[in-house]
């Protein structure tokens, strides 16, 4: 068993080029390898996806792309490509791929949240929790970390504002693997540092992420034959409230059905979980209220199949944060106890009929679907649950069916179209 623990701890040896040139017609781009001086060792990724994969960071140094009548992003860019030694201010174990994927995707949704300070907690490079709060950063990772506190542990935690006392006494009382943020005020890092495997980046980029939002990337796609795919990167079209586009269809018989606008709150709602489901695994659905992620459904074949398994999700989480903030006991502690003891046994049944009053804590949340709704199933199954807005992409060819099902829901619910699908493989 002790050689299997090993290889978490061991540094793969990899030999990929110091350099590497990618040619598209007259133009070049060239990276550059990234290896830091840690511990008076030169070190590159600590492993790949799994601890047997070699794996290597290359930055964009050197190229310009322009590629139909497009300026693609270049070298001045760079965030998490171009970390630093003196940016890694605390290298834990140093970073393999997952931890700077999760902190990249961390700055790909929040490109489309710089309106206030937002966090995330990303885990498997989808985010766990997501929040944004006029009150701060500290405001907005704690209602992220609620979102879904059992799959915060051991996650990656990126803001887009500096990191105060507050922020990082969260962060100390908790397992993160990653926090990254464009600043720490004085005395946070002292805090952070008291987990001594938490891998500490201080990246300025965070701070300055609505340049992004006005060029693209070059994405690619690498296939198991060795081919590869390139594209355009996503971008988000709806950064204001007034970008969605109002739900109306017409069906077979030419009845135009027109759904509900969405109050300015629930558009508030609407458009921060569109900016999230830019960084989510597709099949996906996105729950949320105030600010704040209710539930996340990730990587579902059917999209009912995700709505279903989002709110399965929420309602499991809502009693795990009553057991939790109630009697100190994680939801399996509390059930593992149920089973012999008959006062716990009474506890649990009151925290699952809470969780059931109060719909999973899913009522008053809005919806967003990162593509459109084939029938309106799952739309039904959502209303059931309270919500009270949905936005996604438009243009089923039952878009007027799911639009009569919003109108026939007492109270109506509204619903707007994105214009665009959100997919992420």
């Amino acid at each position: 068993m002790a050689d299997l623990k090993n290889m978490y701890k061991t540094i793969v040896k990899e030999t990929f080029p110091d350099t590497m040139t990618i040619t598209l017609g007259d133009q070049k781009l060239v990276y550059h390898k990234r290896t830091w001086e840690l511990d008076g060792e030169t070190k590159g990724l600590r492993y790949g996806e799994n601890p047997d994969q070699p794996a290597a960071l290359y930055q964009l140094v050197e190229g310009e792309l322009t590629l139909g009548g497009i300026t693609w992003r270049g070298p001045q860019n760079s965030i998490v490509s171009s970390l630093s030694e003196k940016q890694m201010i605390q290298a834990g174990k140093h970073p393999g791929k997952t931890n700077l994927t999760d902190v990249d995707n961390g700055a790909n949704i929040l490109q489309y949240l710089t309106d206030k300070p937002a966090a995330l907690i990303i885990k498997h490079n989808n985010p766990c929790g997501a929040a944004w709060s006029d009150n701060g950063v500290a405001t907005a990772l704690e209602k992220a970390f609620w979102c879904d506190r059992i799959a915060a542990f051991g996650g990656a935690v990126v803001v887009n504002a500096p990191f105060t006392r507050e922020a990082a006494e969260l962060v100390a009382a908790n397992y993160f693997e990653v926090v990254a943020a464009p600043a720490f005020e004085e005395g946070v890092v002292d805090i952070l540092k008291s987990r001594k495997n938490l891998r500490i980046m201080e990246l300025p980029g965070l701070a300055m992420l609505g340049e992004l939002t006005k060029s693209a990337f070059l994405d690619i796609k690498c296939l198991a034959d060795g081919g590869l795919v390139l594209q355009k990167s996503f971008q988000n079209r709806i950064l204001h409230n007034t970008d969605f586009i109002p739900a109306q269809a017409t069906d077979k018989n030419g009845t135009t059905f027109i759904a509900r606008a969405p109050s300015n709150r629930e558009l508030d709602d609407l458009r921060f979980a569109w900016a999230v489901e830019a960084g989510v695994t597709s099949n996906s659905v996105i729950f949320a209220r105030d600010g704040a992620t209710t539930a996340i459904g990730t990587g579902e074949q059917d999209r009912v199949g995700c709505v279903e398994l989002a709110i399965y999700k929420a309602y499991h989480k809502h009693e795990d944060v009553l057991a939790f903030k109630g009697l100190g006991l994680t939801l399996y502690e509390l059930k593992e106890k149920a089973k012999s003891d008959a006062a716990m046994a009474r506890k649990l049944a009151e925290i699952e009929e809470q969780a059931r009053a109060e719909h999973g804590g899913l009522e008053g949340s809005v919806l967003i679907s990162d593509g459109f709704f084939p029938f309106r199933d799952g739309v039904d199954v959502a209303m059931a649950e309270g919500i009270t807005a949905i936005g996604q992409p438009g243009g089923s060819l039952r878009d007027w069916e799911v639009i009569k099902a919003v109108n026939e829901h007492s109270p109506q619910v509204a619903m707007v179209f994105t214009g665009q699908r959100s997919f992420k493989h």
